[in-house]
C-alpha cells in the first residue's frame, strides 16, 4: 500500500515540477519572461491568459493531491510502532544505577 502511494506521490512530484516550470515568470526579477504577446492560434483555444489560468489550475490541483499524498505517507508511516520518548531513555542526574543484587536477598524479620 505504501508502494503505491509513494509511487503517485512521486508522480505528482515530477508533474508539479513540470507544470511549474512551464509557467511564464510574472516579476521579471531576472530580466525574462517580462513582455511578450501571447499570440492565439486556434480561434482564442489556447492564449497567453487560458494558458495561464490552465497551468495556474493544474499547478493548483497537483499541489493539493501532493498534501493529500504527503498526509497518506505520513500517516502509514506511523501505523504499528509503539508511542515512544526519547526523554525516556535520558538517566537521571544522581539516581543510583541500576544494578542486580549479588545474591539472594533475605527478607528482614
Amino acid at each position: 500500500m505504501i508502494n503505491v502511494v509513494l509511487a503517485i506521490h512521486l508522480m505528482l512530484a515530477l508533474g508539479l515540477i513540470g507544470v511549474v516550470l512551464l509557467q511564464r515568470s510574472e516579476g521579471g526579477g531576472l530580466g525574462i519572461g517580462g513582455g511578450g504577446g501571447g499570440g492565439g492560434g486556434m480561434g482564442g483555444f489556447l492564449t497567453g491568459r487560458g494558458t495561464a489560468n490552465l497551468l495556474t489550475r493544474t499547478t493548483a490541483v497537483l499541489a493539493a493531491c501532493f498534501m493529500v499524498t504527503s498526509i497518506v505517507l505520513s500517516i502509514l508511516a506511523g501505523q504499528g510502532r509503539e508511542q515512544r520518548s526519547i526523554i525516556d531513555d535520558i538517566p537521571t542526574i544522581g539516581a543510583p544505577a541500576e544494578t542486580e543484587p549479588s545474591g539472594p536477598s533475605v527478607p528482614v524479620q
